[in-house]
């Protein structure tokens, strides 16, 4: 949400795993995905399922993720519909990149770190969100 004034110009549709932030933050062009992580299998193929299925029917041209397992699944499956991809890892990963942005290396065209010290190997660095 911290990107919303960033993105407003290109009339951005957001997905997240709590519903609870479209009514804090007043976005109606809100879609939630399962809440998924590598320790939940199952949970996680529902997550890729529902991730798949939601970018098919949006069709971006451009999809812009903070991390973690849905959007990896979602950057994944916008690269394959021919979206431009830019992924922007969590500011908690600040040791190493998440495990979640090392899969989305080659899916991503943009990859940006929050962390000066992680910018190499086509991570950049231009700041922290928080």
């Amino acid at each position: 949400m911290l990107l919303r004034p960033a993105l407003a110009p290109f009339d951005p549709i957001f997905a997240a795993t709590d519903a609870e932030l479209s009514k804090r933050d007043g976005v109606s062009r809100f879609y939630v995905l399962p809440d998924a992580n590598r320790d939940g299998p199952w949970r996680a193929f529902l997550c890729l399922l529902a991730s798949i299925r939601l970018v098919w029917r949006i069709r971006p041209s451009m999809l812009v993720t903070t991390g973690a397992l849905p959007g990896l699944f979602c950057l994944v499956a916008a690269r394959l519909c021919g979206a431009h991809t830019i992924w922007i890892d969590s500011i908690a990963n600040s040791d190493q990149p998440s495990l979640s942005g090392r899969w989305a290396r080659p899916f991503a065209h943009e990859w940006f770190t929050q962390w000066a010290h992680l910018a190499s190997d086509g991570r950049r660095y231009e700041g922290a969100l928080l």
